[in-house]
């Protein structure tokens, strides 16, 4: 391939993780591109998206290092304090509270639409080459780079290409890099609510036989819910008017907030976990939900995917340090073990979770209804498990 005019990274997909990725590479003085289908619709706070983000410490630090945390916290990023979680079957709670941890809060419900709009309006600024609308329809590789042919022509050629757009992703296809995916045959039911009692700052979560309800705090005293039913049930649900769904709700709930009242329209989205072959195949390297997807059960989606930002961009100033080359093979497959790695221990931790307590089979509800009561009255670990969630 000619060499001339080559990039240092092209990236396709430009939500929260490939934006977020441009930025931190950008932060390095790497010459990066990226690459998206459609450019983002602008943020608007008469429209609250209904996808929200349990936001981590470590996503915001990441967000932090290249300037775009403070714009989407002073806008809208509301704090959570507390987070309770409880089981219908009985036994004990489990909450952790940033008093006892020592932190100022355990983290942010933050709008997926809201984080878009803030890193791409620093791409421009930080030297980012952005080309959208344009979709990548082949890829060639050898031992020093990649080109990238777009569809109506054109063509980029990087050192390095990643994949960031999205489960289907179509350059981790291009690459040759397989997937597996198991269907969990629910959906998750999003929408914002009103509650007869203060959301408190507390992030309430409830298992039940069908599936975890989340009930995130969100400005306004109102709250975000992600409610996991069976598909059907899920459609079904939806469905409702908004007094039968407020009483289903309410009832799913437990009454722990009063009566919960929709205040929005309603979404399903099908879940499923899946995991990509290897998060590296020659030069082409896999992030976000190209690499993972998780059930949304434990809000740790987004942050898994930043945390592959994160590495990446650690490894990239190490190299710079050491004075050595940042996309040295070694290198690369050194932070796709780790990378790998978490996300398929968190993706069946998370699987595990789901069907212990998404069920009603006598044995699992026995087992479980001890498993909170042991981590809440064992401080270390209750500690160690907010710690890993929140990626301290």
């Amino acid at each position: 391939m000619n060499r001339r005019g080559q990039r240092d990274v092209v990236i396709v997909g430009g939500g929260v993780v490939g934006a977020a990725c441009a930025l931190a590479l950008a932060a390095q003085d790497l010459d990066v591109v990226l690459i998206e289908a459609r450019a983002p619709a602008r943020w608007s706070a008469d429209a609250p998206d209904l996808r929200v983000y349990a936001f981590a410490h470590d996503s915001a630090g990441l967000l932090g290092s290249f300037g775009a945390w403070e714009a989407v916290r002073s806008t809208r990023a509301h704090a959570y304090r507390r987070m309770q979680v409880w089981d219908a079957g009985g036994g004990s709670e489990l909450v952790f509270d940033a008093d006892a941890l020592g932190m100022r809060e355990l983290g942010w419900i933050v709008e997926h639409g809201l984080l878009v709009d803030r890193l791409w309006a620093r791409l421009a600024a930080a030297g980012v080459d952005v080309r959208a609308p344009a979709q990548v329809e082949a890829l060639e590789e050898d031992a020093d780079g990649v080109s990238l042919r777009l569809e109506g022509g054109g063509r980029i050629d990087a050192r390095l290409a990643i994949a960031a757009d999205g489960a289907a992703s179509t350059l981790r296809t291009l690459a040759g890099i397989g997937a597996h995916t198991h269907d969990y045959a629910q959906a998750g039911v999003v929408g914002y609510i009103e509650s007869a009692e203060p959301h408190r700052d507390t992030a309430w979560q409830r298992f039940l036989a069908t599936g975890p309800l989340a009930l995130l705090p969100v400005d306004g005293g109102r709250s975000s819910i992600v409610w996991t039913l069976p598909a059907e049930e899920a459609a079904r649900v939806r469905a409702l008017d908004d007094t039968a769904f407020a009483d289903a709700l309410t009832r799913a709930s437990g009454g722990r907030l009063g009566t919960l009242t929709p205040v929005s329209p309603r979404a399903a989205f099908p879940l499923r976990r899946q995991l990509a072959d290897a998060q590296v195949q020659g030069r082409v390297l896999v992030i976000g939900d190209a690499a993972h997807v998780v059930h949304p059960l434990a809000g740790q989606g987004v942050n898994l995917g930043l945390r592959d930002v994160i590495g990446l961009a650690d490894s990239v100033a190490d190299a710079r340090r050491r004075g050595t080359r940042w996309d040295a093979p070694q290198r690369l497959a050194r932070w796709a073990r780790t990378r790998r790695s978490e996300s398929a221990v968190a993706a069946h931790a998370f699987d595990a979770i789901n069907r212990t307590y998404s069920n009603d089979a006598l044995l699992p509800v026995l087992l479980r209804s001890h498993a909170l009561g042991i981590a809440q009255a064992v401080p270390p670990l209750r500690n160690l498990l907010w710690k890993r969630a929140a990626g301290l």
